[in-house]
């Protein structure tokens, strides 16, 4: 009698521990116009890596969904960051996968599997609300480190495992801001400090130590880091890369005259993205070459947009895991570089966003060695003409920011490995 009644029992539980694990197996974190918070959820999906618990990435499914295996710790992190999801049971997420496994359908699996470690490259000095990317991490909850020219010089580059570029200026040229700020207190005491530090490190110039640190940057990429930038970042980077053995400052910059014919001597097989441009020589004009279209985008405000593209999900994962969004229409937001003119980007380079109707790009990537870069046109997704002085944005604001999403899908990627699907 009793060995029946411990029989019994233990089917009772048997029966009710396997109902419990059919009925709520996963979390679904939708990514579709349902989710009340898209960035926050990058910060849980990261939490879950992190938590060593199995997290996919689903892509074009609900507008890039993550499923993630059912944890109590996790649905609470998900009520209190208001992060919508949904506990689905083992035969739903199978059929979900199932779904995703047809040959039909351009969607496809990749699982997360390593929290990466992230560096911002960004003076100390400056705020957290100064940097789109510092303002995503902040709010999404996903931690960085915060890195400089010492840093990068000493080495300590391999430590990470993605690198975003503060709105910098490579060629040492201070942003170009002389025209209008040269007597303002903080571009005087930022070209002091950058002298400074040019001379602690051993270099004479500030352009000398900024293109010493965009080689070591380029070596990082090679040897397997992930590098994404923003703003004049982006052109600036590829400028100083290819002016490596001329003087391409004015003597307000650097003290001495630059160089002659400087267009002739550029070196494009050095650059990532670009090549062909000219140089912009007149130190009084905010702009650093003919890559950007700032001051030739002729467009209303209300109007201004880019497309993301289509990628095949099966072949091309990559730029696919970059293009996720609950929208393909983004709206467009300026900066001292804007948009790269299409004239002037290599053949080897993806263009993941583009504005057609102006012949230019937005958002691109490519690859270097073992690892890959990305550039992302603009200062602010939520603030159409970012201006010095102008006050921060408050991301609670904007919590499902298309434009944002875009840079919240670069710190995912060095985690994703491609899953092979059952069908």
């Amino acid at each position: 009698m009793k060995i029946k009644m411990n029989l019994s029992k233990f089917l009772i539980y048997f029966f009710l521990f396997n109902l419990k694990i059919s009925h709520a197996a996963y979390i679904l974190i939708p990514m579709d116009d349902t989710q009340k918070n898209h960035l926050k959820s990058y910060g849980i999906a990261y939490f879950a890596i992190n938590q060593n618990i199995t997290v996919d990435w689903l892509l074009n499914y609900r507008g890039g969904s993550f499923l993630i295996e059912e944890n109590t710790i996790l649905q609470n992190e998900c009520t209190v960051r208001g992060v919508s999801f949904k506990i689905i049971a083992n035969i739903q997420a199978n059929k979900i996968i199932q779904e995703i496994s047809s040959p039909s359908v351009n969607m496809d699996v990749i699982r997360l599997e390593k929290s990466p470690k992230i560096a911002i490259y960004s003076p100390k000095t400056n705020q957290p609300w100064d940097d789109a990317v510092t303002m995503a991490l902040s709010y999404a909850e996903i931690p960085y480190d915060v890195i400089y020219d010492e840093e990068v010089l000493n080495n300590l580059l391999p430590m990470y495992d993605w690198l975003h570029l503060h709105h910098e200026d490579f060629t040492g040229q201070y942003g170009k801001f002389y025209a209008s700020f040269q007597n303002a207190s903080w571009y005087k005491e930022g070209k002091k400090k950058a002298e400074q530090l040019a001379n602690k490190l051993g270099y004479s110039k500030v352009s000398d130590s900024k293109l010493a640190v965009a080689k070591k940057i380029k070596e990082y990429i090679f040897a397997g880091g992930f590098l994404f930038a923003m703003c004049s970042a982006t052109d600036s980077y590829d400028i100083a890369l290819a002016s490596e053995k001329i003087d391409i400052c004015a003597h307000m910059f650097d003290g001495d005259p630059m160089d002659s014919d400087i267009d002739k001597k550029l070196d494009f097989s050095n650059t990532l993205a670009f090549k062909d441009f000219t140089l912009e020589k007149n130190p009084n004009r905010y702009e650093f070459s003919s890559i950007d279209a700032t001051q030739q985008r002729k467009i209303n405000p209300k109007m201004d947009f880019f497309t993301l593209f289509d990628f095949s999900a099966k072949w091309d994962p990559v730029p696919t895991m970059l293009c996720q969004n609950h929208t393909k229409i983004i709206a467009g937001f300026m900066g001292q570089t804007t948009s790269f003119k299409n004239e002037f980007i290599k053949s080897n380079v993806v263009i993941l966003g583009e504005t057609k109707s102006l012949n230019e790009s937005r958002y691109i990537h490519g690859k270097l060695g073992n690892g890959t870069w990305t550039f992302y046109g603009g200062h602010d997704p939520e603030d159409y003409q970012h201006r010095v002085g102008d006050p921060k944005t408050d991301l609670s604001l904007h919590s499902n920011s298309p434009g944002y999403r875009l840079i919240l899908n670069n710190i995912l990627f060095p985690a994703a490995k491609k899953k092979k699907l059952k069908t």
